[in-house]
């Protein structure tokens, strides 16, 4: 049996199954990310709820595993080498469960590049943007006289989601025929901009057929369904 107790997150959230991995989350868009890949990888794993009503994120137990207060986090006790490896941001734990399993990447080193590029232009463009943006329009900026800041995120919303209709023009995902940790960064965020931020005609989203599309596509895949119920709010 694999010994986490070395790790205090297990103080407050014990393992139940310490040989698998074990996911600290929320279902949030950068939450779900890991949810919906370790279902579509089927890796076995044990979800921890980080509720953020109890400041979950603020604890020393989670500051352990991470110092930037964020989710998800996650704790392997299968890391490289055989060691647990614990390690946070989303977007480098989806490497890290495609390099670990060879799936949702590309082999062929200039197409793995490829896929990496549209991971960080949903790190480094879609989440800031669609998430100020839900800031400005669902909750406490919508109070706010002056939409000079909402205008600028809906403008920046919009320009990128023509970058992703147009590359999304004659191809099933992201990087063509192929599934890969790109989709699983991206759609989440779309989804959550167009339902649970209430953005669709703010954005003008019916002028963007092949979001759409892949966008339904993303959404209808039984690993995504169970995914974006993980961790289960109850």
């Amino acid at each position: 049996m694999n010994d986490l107790s070395a790790f205090s997150i297990t103080a407050k959230w014990p393992a139940q199954h310490p040989d698998r991995l074990q996911l600290y989350s929320l279902p949030t868009p950068n939450g779900v990310k890991v949810s919906i890949a370790l279902e579509e990888i089927g890796l076995p794993y044990e979800v921890h709820l980080v509720d953020f009503g109890r400041n979950d994120q603020t604890s020393p137990e989670f500051l352990s595993l991470n110092p930037n207060n964020k989710i998800p986090a996650i704790l392997d006790p299968a890391g490289p080498g055989g060691a647990p490896l614990a390690l946070f941001e989303s977007g480098a734990i989806l490497v890290y469960l495609a390099e670990k399993t060879g799936r949702l990447l590309p082999a062929d080193p200039a197409a793995r590049y490829e896929t990496l590029q549209w991971l960080m232009w949903q790190m480094g463009g879609v989440g800031p943007m669609f998430g100020q943006l839900g800031f400005f329009h669902k909750f406490a900026g919508k109070d706010f006289e002056d939409k000079r800041p909402r205008d600028r995120y809906v403008d920046e919303s919009r320009r990128l989601l023509g970058v992703l209709d147009r590359r999304l023009e004659g191809r099933d995902w992201i990087m063509g025929a192929e599934y890969t940790i790109a989709d699983i960064a991206v759609f989440p965020w779309v989804r959550n901009l167009v339902g649970f931020y209430g953005a669709h005609e703010l954005v003008g989203f019916d002028a963007f057929a092949n979001v759409q599309r892949v966008l339904d596509a993303f959404v209808a895949r039984p690993a995504v369904v169970r995914g974006l119920d993980i961790p289960h709010r109850g």
